[in-house]
């Protein structure tokens, strides 16, 4: 009997995890609890949400907390130290023994992972979530040093991904990215996927239409974009905005918001759990993703799924998700005129949203989770039967 003839082990190397609320968390959440519905050992490790070190198992999913700090600009950003995480995921890598490690990270939980594996000649599969606008806005880096540090950041990256036996990304344009800014080839395009019917239900509530964002309140986000854009919607426009997600420029933009004369249209949810989010896009009428460094956008996915059609910046990877005229629109980053002219159109026409809303449900099918788990479950067992082959030439 091979490895690949029974439940595989897997550990699962995330620097955020569940409770954290982003894109990269959220995947890897997913992809764990997923993992182990379909009978898999899965560990996974990462930092503590509140600095102390623990083991716990949350949906058939054992996690192993590592001891952790607050990053010192952002207010619920935890980082584990590399100097103390590196002995200790080596020693605990030892103790699983996995038959293979799937890290989502060049940061200090997956770069001692990454060593350890390769250490023991365990097959690794990397998948990135980094985007170098990310990484300079948490450190809060000043603008005449956010070139070199880019650089460095993905010459970083490619130190310890260059170890994997397979690189994934989320779309064909994270992808580019990645291989453009690092010389790294092969790489393949997996979608992080969706449950997608957690998010599908009733019709949209009648009443004044609602624009809703979910992400972080960091400025890669522009949300600022968003609040000009329905603050210049015609006089007398009967709409609402909800903005749920929490970060370090949620009391600027508050203060924006009240300034621009929307306070009190505007609603700042701040961290929502699960049922909350859910309910917040199916009432949603438009879903708005002004971020311009996104690798996919779970949270456009999600309204998606929820039959809600999508006004989003053209960057990145949101192109892949929004099709002009048919689910909603792309509009030109910074064009807050643009943006607020789609959004007076599809606030102002019920039978638009509807048929865009449809669009978007059809769409998001390709990105349902199973087909991400199945791909991933297809990598390990094929990186498996590889290396057994390998140790058959040399026996």
């Amino acid at each position: 009997m091979t490895r690949t003839d029974r439940p595989l082990r897997i550990v699962i190397g995330a620097d955020t995890y569940s409770p954290d609320i982003n894109g990269l968390s959220r995947f890897s959440s997913r992809l764990a609890a997923g993992l182990a519905a379909r009978g898999h050992d899965v560990h996974v490790v990462c930092p503590s949400h509140d600095g102390r070190p623990d083991v716990r198992v949350e949906d058939g999913v054992t996690v192993h907390a590592l001891k952790s700090h607050r990053w010192f600009s952002h207010p619920t950003f935890r980082v584990a130290w590399p100097w103390t995480t590196r002995p200790r995921t080596r020693r605990l890598f030892a103790e699983l023994a996995p038959d293979v490690l799937h890290v989502q990270g060049h940061f200090p939980v997956g770069r001692g992972l990454v060593h350890a594996a390769r250490a023991a000649g365990t097959p690794i599969v990397a998948t990135n979530h980094f985007m170098p606008e990310n990484l300079v806005g948490h450190a809060r880096v000043p603008g005449p040093l956010q070139g070199p540090v880019t650089r460095v950041g993905w010459w970083d990256f490619a130190q310890i991904y260059r170890h994997a036996d397979v690189v994934t990304a989320p779309t064909p344009r994270a992808v580019e990215l990645l291989e453009a800014a690092t010389g790294l080839t092969g790489s393949r395009a997996v979608s992080c996927g969706i449950d997608v019917d957690r998010y599908s239900g009733t019709e949209k509530p009648a009443g004044p239409p609602t624009v809703l964002f979910v992400g972080r309140m960091d400025q890669e986000k522009r949300v600022d974009e968003l609040l000009r854009a329905f603050a210049a919607l015609p006089a007398g426009t009967q709409a609402r905005l909800e903005i749920i997600g929490e970060g370090v420029m949620r009391e600027e933009w508050t203060g924006l918001a009240a300034e621009l004369g929307i306070g009190a249209r505007t609603r700042f949810f701040g961290f929502v759990d699960d049922d909350e989010l859910v309910a917040a896009y199916r009432r949603a009428s438009v879903f708005c993703m002004p971020g311009v460094a996104e690798l996919q956008s779970l949270v456009t996915l999600e309204a998606m799924a929820a039959g809600t059609p999508v006004i989003a910046a053209n960057a990145m990877a949101l192109p892949h998700l929004v099709r002009n005229g048919r689910n909603g629109w792309l509009y030109t980053p910074g064009d807050v005129a643009e943006l607020s002219h789609r959004l007076a159109a599809l606030v102002g026409d019920a039978g638009l949203r509807r048929r865009m809303g449809a669009a978007s449900r059809e769409m998001v099918g390709v990105h349902a989770l199973d087909g991400t788990l199945t791909t991933f479950e297809g990598i390990y067992t094929d990186l498996l039967g590889r290396r057994a082959q390998r140790h058959l030439r040399v026996a």
